[in-house]
């Protein structure tokens, strides 16, 4: 027992209730702060200090002695510990420092690299002609440039969807932390194809490099919400998950400034532009190798208990992690001589029906939702509303600065509103303003101040997307499955997304042509179908442990059976209050 502190610093002259270190077994080095300490009686004279004692059965795997005491001391008044607020402070840096780390070579560059290609387009297709004019002596076909320029694009989706396969088995094998540091091979690759593609003469350079971006941004869009929701508390686990949508709009708002004409968008500095994506895979590079694994992962897959409770301390720093570590080993429990699923299995179990219902239903509507085609609009609806063309750049700017704003605000209120009020909201108010914007195109020929409704609309549905949507869907797979069919759900929402991102981008001119100014008469129809879905099938995960919305989701599956078999907690053995 440690000899207790001075009553002023222990309790700031309120208090002189004294804490000291619980006795513990061997394993006491390494597991010391896992407990809240063992103090003497309390010889507080304030009538709100309180000394609640309790002997409690040990938690399996924690190396103390299986009846060890438990003792803490609330007092209401002023009482804080000198120095906890400190230690508070300096840990709660490391949640954030985590979600920067992986969110900055995660889906920042998934936005990034989206964003960066419209920029050079035009000078990419010139050097394209040039290149084969050097090669033939003969310029290309514009046809043949516009098909080269369209494989250039499409590319970028087709190695999304190889990751995104790719992430499943890379998350299992290496973890989530590892998984991100290996990921950045490819976007280094890429950056070096891009950077010398110029002068190699070679636009086959460009392809490959954007394959492997793609590659990139595939894994990344699955690891990344993976390991910030298994790594975060479930208390601030939605606000957690929601920086991925924050850091793919940051990224496309960069994308968009650094491909300005006075920065990297001149027709010289495009192949910097396209190598530009090396930068903040450094950055993750020196940076995530000195944050801590997903917590989950090192007790469910790799059994690892000493390295799960150094993680937890790392990111929670010294608050209790006894019932967060319970949780844990319920988890354990429950997902124990169970392997990881595969992909097509998920379809085949009843018990993930609603889940896998839930993830393709919602992921499809978030890709045909008609966000994307509004940003493909959005200049000649800023040049019809008057703007002049050397401030087109700019206005564009705007329309990814609206959807960053809503991902901060999406972030900072989806614990209090949950996940369906925050879905159902955005996917009506896109529904409202896609029908206003369906009639402004419409009339914009007939009625002068059509385009300026139109404009008004474009941002008004892209804030809506980034409200619910954008962010809240990518969740899902997170909260929904558990550890061992959490990286199955990645891959196949990976996919599907990467799938259905390549599809609206092949079909998306020919749906223009048909339907002219009634191109949004679909994406209104996708949008009423993910509101309705979500308000009568989806249920609610705010501030639920994995386990209960497994428990939840059992019920829904099976509305006729019992609960499945639940891991009970540890035995309370004797509990009094003084």
């Amino acid at each position: 027992m440690s000899a207790p502190p001075s009553p002023q610093r222990a309790c700031a002259g309120t208090c002189p209730a004294m804490v000291a270190a619980v006795p513990l077994g061997q394993g006491r080095s390494s597991q010391a702060a896992l407990l809240p300490n063992t103090g003497e009686m309390c010889t507080c004279s304030m009538p709100s200090c309180d000394l609640e004692r309790s002997e409690v059965q040990n938690l399996p795997g924690l190396g103390v002695s299986d009846k060890g005491l438990r003792t803490s001391v609330n007092c209401t008044g002023a009482a804080t510990l000198e120095g906890f607020t400190t230690a508070s402070n300096i840990q709660g840096k490391v949640l954030l420092l985590t979600i920067c780390a992986a969110g900055i070579g995660g889906t920042f560059q998934f936005g990034y690299n989206l964003s960066i290609i419209n920029a050079p387009t035009l000078h990419i297709q010139d050097f394209t002609n040039e290149t084969w004019w050097a090669r033939t002596g003969q310029p290309l076909p514009d046809h043949l440039v516009l098909l080269v320029w369209s494989l250039i694009v499409s590319l970028y989706p087709l190695g999304g969807l190889f990751g995104a396969l790719l992430a499943g088995p890379l998350a299992i094998k290496l973890g989530r932390k590892k998984s991100l540091l290996v990921n950045n091979v490819f976007v280094v690759a890429a950056a070096i194809l891009f950077g010398f593609s110029r002068r190699a003469g070679s636009f086959e350079m460009i392809m490959l490099g954007r394959l492997l971006v793609g590659v990139s941004a595939g894994v990344s869009m699955n690891v990344q919400p993976m390991y910030l929701g298994e790594s975060a508390p479930k208390e601030l686990r939605g606000a957690v998950a929601m920086t991925s949508a924050i850091f793919t709009a940051l990224g496309v708002v960069m994308g968009q400034v650094v491909g300005l004409r006075e920065l990297l968008g001149g027709p010289q500095a495009w192949p910097l532009l396209l190598a530009s994506c090396l930068v903040p895979g450094l950055l993750q590079l020196a940076s995530l190798p000195l944050l801590p694994e997903s917590p989950r992962y090192l007790l469910i897959d790799c059994g690892d208990t000493e390295a799960c409770l150094a993680a937890l301390q790392r990111l929670r720093g010294p608050a209790d992690v006894a019932g967060e570590l319970a949780e844990l080993e319920q988890e354990r429990a429950a997902c124990r001589d169970r392997r990881a699923r595969r992909p097509w299995e998920l379809f085949r179990e009843r018990a993930l029906r609603r889940q896998v219902a839930s993830l393709v239903v919602l992921g499809s509507a978030m890709e045909l939702c008609g966000n994307d085609t509004v940003y493909a609009y959005a200049s000649g609806v800023f040049r019809e509303a008057g703007i002049p063309e050397e401030k087109v750049q700019y206005a564009i700017i705007g329309t990814g600065s609206c959807e960053l704003l809503t991902a901060f605000v999406s972030c900072v209120v989806i614990e209090r509103l949950g996940r369906r009020v925050l879905l159902m909201g955005g996917y009506c108010l896109m529904t409202c303003w896609g029908s206003v914007f369906t009639v402004a195109l419409y009339l914009q020929s007939s009625i002068p101040w059509m385009p300026y409704l139109a404009m008004s609309c474009i941002f008004a549905f892209i804030l809506s997307f980034g409200i619910g949507p954008a962010g809240v869907t990518g969740i899902l797979a997170t909260e929904l499955f558990d550890q061992t069919a959490r990286p199955a759900a990645y891959m196949v929402s990976g996919a599907l997304m990467w799938t259905m991102l390549f599809l609206v981008g092949l079909g998306f001119p020919f749906i223009m042509e048909g339907l002219s100014h009634f191109i949004y008469v679909p994406f209104l129809g996708v949008c009423v179908c993910g509101a309705i879905y979500t308000g009568f099938f989806l249920p609610e995960t705010k501030g639920k442990t994995f386990l209960e919305i497994s428990e939840e989701l059992h019920r829904l599956n099976f509305p006729r059976k019992s609960p499945g078999p639940t891991w009970r907690d540890p035995e309370v053995i004797l509990s009094t209050e003084l």
